[in-house]
């Protein structure tokens, strides 16, 4: 599943088409896509995993899944796969296999973009006062929560928790204040990072633990294990870690 950083990067890739007109549209997403046509594509914006294009009377909303994908200007998957196509004067989008909806223009006053780790507008106290609220979450499911790390993966989860020294499933209430805020703050640096490195193609280069077999602190075998209530992958030290 594609994470914050990466949508990021789908979103520059589609900003030229902003300030066009949409001439056509198509694709096997359960919503009419008729009224799509001569609308103008006013805004692209981001919140965590979701991007929203921004027209004239809606707003559509993409989450790539596991699946998902895109392409510009040439359709390159079968029409099985084509869940949405934009056409422009200018060029056209193209999504596959991922969530495509139709929402009001209104839905996007009720999204909290202040969760959004690489928003502008991210609110860490915010996202500390939503932890202090749930103690007996593992913080490799606090990692993982929309509602208080919008886009924030596993890739992320496990790299962040290594270079804190947190064992996933610590308990969110066990933290010591500092830790706690180191958590915070290195979800976002992180997620900084890992798009700078997205950008430049060597972003598993940089993986310290993620899929890793080996500590590269300690040279002890890393634990693989399928941790919190989402039973996702962890990769982590027993050693450079503590439990918490």
């Amino acid at each position: 599943m594609p994470e914050g950083p990466s949508i990021i990067l789908m979103k520059e890739s589609l900003q030229p088409f902003t300030g066009h007109q949409v001439t056509e549209a198509s694709g096997n997403a359960k919503f009419e896509k008729e009224p799509l046509i001569g609308q103008t594509l006013r805004e692209i914006r981001t919140f965590g995993k979701q991007t929203y294009l921004v027209l004239d009377n809606t707003a559509i909303r993409i989450h790539l899944l596991m699946f998902g994908s895109y392409s510009i200007d040439e359709q390159t998957k079968p029409d099985k796969s084509l869940r949405l196509s934009i056409h422009f004067k200018t060029g056209s989008i193209y999504f596959y296999t991922c969530s495509v909806k139709s929402v009001e223009l209104e839905f996007l006053s009720g999204i909290d973009w202040e969760a959004d780790v690489m928003s502008d507008i991210w609110n860490p106290e915010k996202a500390e006062k939503k932890l202090k609220s749930k103690p007996e979450m593992m913080v490799c499911d606090a990692l993982m929560d929309q509602d208080i790390f919008s886009g924030v993966g596993n890739i992320i989860k496990n790299e962040v928790l290594f270079r804190i020294g947190v064992q996933p499933e610590s308990k969110i209430g066990n933290l010591p204040a500092k830790k706690l805020k180191e958590l915070i703050a290195e979800a976002r640096n992180y997620s900084f990072e890992f798009l700078e490195w997205k950008r430049e193609f060597v972003l598993k280069k940089h993986w310290l633990v993620h899929t890793k077999t080996t500590c590269p602190k300690c040279g002890q075998k890393l634990v693989k294990k399928q941790t919190g209530l989402g039973k996702r992958r962890s990769f982590y030290c027993e050693k450079d870690q503590k439990l918490y």
